[in-house]
């Protein structure tokens, strides 16, 4: 400091200045640590501010939400987190080989079909988007067996995937309904980022949303799964889960909430399989007799 006003004097006489700078005394450096005993004070206006700040903030910190009694998952749990359950349907006059002529294929033996669906964290798809339930179907001992896969943690994931993958040989025929754009894609994409293999990878896909479109476009309001349903199959569904819902429904649940919603996203998902099993007969026998479909003809139920 002195010498800085040394500086400042040598250069005001250079100048012919007779400007005095006033030294100020060093004042001691007060220590910031208070005395023992004693609490800083908080100037007032420092406490208003906090005080409206922590009005702003309360609203925001929320209690924790109770823990739902009903938690009850479906199915035997065959690893943490995995859940497996499986239904047989009793399904009278299933052809041994199906006219695969409507998907421009020729004929399939009954027993190489797996009807496959999946319910997903989402609807956009994309590397975010994970699928919570695998359901598929298959034709066994007379009928339709059903099998469904839901994981409760986001750990099970890689033990669902496997589990999936088991139920798939090199000779199965995948039929889905718009499976080739959204289902195949998203598991490809989960067996990825799982490092494993995708049991998917070139195997025979009808996606019967397809025939579907070329039967029917422009006969209903569209082609939807559900449409066809109800114009074609003559199937109307009770107190259904909308697929939109079915992420909602799981993160529901993951959050502690009730899991009656998840249970019926697996209702959901077992009429989706019935309804293509039902579909794909149907288109079957519509190419085997080589005629149009007259207006307002319906599939029978199966029986059981």
């Amino acid at each position: 400091m002195a010498d800085v006003i040394e500086k400042l004097r040598g250069l005001q006489r250079q100048a012919g200045l007779a400007v005095r700078v006033p030294v100020l005394p060093m004042q001691p450096v007060q220590p910031m640590v208070p005395a023992v005993g004693r609490r800083p004070e908080v100037p007032e206006h420092i406490r208003r501010l906090l005080g409206i700040r922590a009005k702003a903030l309360a609203p925001r910190i929320a209690a924790p939400r109770p823990m739902a009694t009903d938690r009850h998952v479906p199915g035997e749990e065959i690893a943490p987190g995995l859940h497996y359950t499986e239904e047989h349907i009793g399904w009278h006059d299933t052809p041994a080989v199906l006219d695969a002529s409507f998907a421009k294929l020729g004929p399939i033996q009954r027993e190489r079909l797996l009807f496959f669906d999946t319910e997903t964290t989402g609807l956009a798809g994309g590397t975010g988007t994970r699928a919570f339930m695998i359901g598929a179907g298959d034709w066994r001992d007379g009928g339709l067996r059903l099998r469904q896969l839901t994981i409760t943690t986001l750990a099970a994931e890689a033990d669902m995937l496997r589990t999936f993958a088991g139920w798939l040989a090199p000779g199965t025929a995948l039929v889905s309904y718009n499976g080739k754009c959204y289902d195949a894609p998203l598991l490809n994409t989960r067996y990825r980022l799982a490092r494993q293999p995708s049991p998917l990878t070139g195997l025979l896909h009808l996606d019967l949303l397809h025939p579907a479109r070329r039967r029917w476009k422009g006969r209903w309001e569209n082609c939807r799964l559900g449409t066809l349903e109800r114009r074609v199959l003559d199937i109307v569904r009770d107190d259904d889960l909308p697929g939109s819902e079915a992420p909602r429904a799981w993160l529901d649940y993951l959050r502690g909430g009730s899991a009656r919603d998840l249970r019926r996203v697996a209702e959901h998902n077992a009429q989706d399989l019935r309804s293509l099993a039902a579909l794909c007969l149907h288109l079957s026998e519509l190419a085997l007799d080589g005629s149009a479909e007259p207006a307002g003809a319906a599939v029978p139920d199966p029986g059981s």
